[in-house]
């Protein structure tokens, strides 16, 4: 198996900074972290300068930006790790890539998983590299649906995303519920709505629902971790989002 040896932290906040050099060296004692960053700009000119580490635990967000800059200024091949509090988004691009990340604030098992998945990878020969260019091209800004044309009576009928309150399914049958209380069939699966939707603007509550932020009037705690939404002008009971995707929500509405 490939060992880890040399660490880099690309990390700007520095309770963080020393959370993550703690749990490394209670993982692996023997590890060298070999600098601790806090900006795209010092990166960049510190990889100019030195040979590339065996891997980096780089946070999205850096104190002078995005940290994926990096890339289109150096030629990274190194393993990456990213630790992030991001929005869902970015989230779903790093597991379809499988490249690995860290949601803060990062725990020693976590930690320790994530880099003997690493290990295991490289022994495997994979390519990082190819991996986060995928990253890359996936991060890229997309178009989303503005607008859907539905079939209505003898014609279509135009909605526009904005006054879309919720998606959801009932008895394999797909809804839009609208701001105004009206509800229409849409020809189109949850699934599918969910890669077509902005991210920013909604959120796959569970497999029945897909929710606009605005649309969300309440949110209370519920059984085992998991919260219960109210959204606005529905008489259908609250909608109930797992203790694993209420974490995601958090993040999600407070980003």
């Amino acid at each position: 198996m490939n060992t880890i040896n040399k660490i880099l932290i690309l990390e700007d906040e520095k309770l963080n900074s020393e959370r993550i050099k703690r749990l490394i060296l209670k993982i692996r004692p023997d590890v060298e972290i070999v600098g601790v960053l806090a900006s795209v700009k010092n990166t960049v000119s510190w990889l100019s300068q030195n040979q590339a580490p065996d891997l980096i635990l780089m946070d999205v967000q850096l104190a002078d930006g995005l940290s994926f800059e990096i890339f289109n200024l150096t030629d990274l091949t190194c393993p990456i790790i990213f630790t992030t509090a991001y929005d869902e988004y970015a989230i779903k691009a790093f597991k379809y890539n499988s490249v690995d990340y860290l949601l803060k604030p990062i725990e020693k098992d976590e930690l320790e998983a994530a880099i003997l998945k690493l290990e295991n990878a490289l022994q495997q020969s994979a390519s990082p590299k190819s991996q986060i260019e995928e990253l890359l091209a996936y991060m890229q800004p997309k178009e989303y649906r503005n607008r859907f044309l539905i079939p209505y009576r003898d014609g279509f009928r135009k909605i526009d995303v904005e006054d879309i309150a919720c998606f959801y399914s009932n008895l394999n049958i797909n809804y839009a519920y609208l701001f105004n209380g009206e509800e229409v069939v849409v020809p189109h699966t949850l699934e599918a709505l969910e890669q077509e939707l902005n991210p920013k603007s909604f959120f796959r509550a569970n497999r029945q629902y897909i929710i606009h932020i605005n649309a969300i009037e309440k949110v209370n705690n519920y059984f085992n971790g998991k919260l219960q939404l109210k959204i606005k002008h529905s008489k259908d009971e609250a909608v109930i989002v797992s203790r694993t995707k209420a974490s995601l929500l958090k993040l999600w509405l407070d980003y």
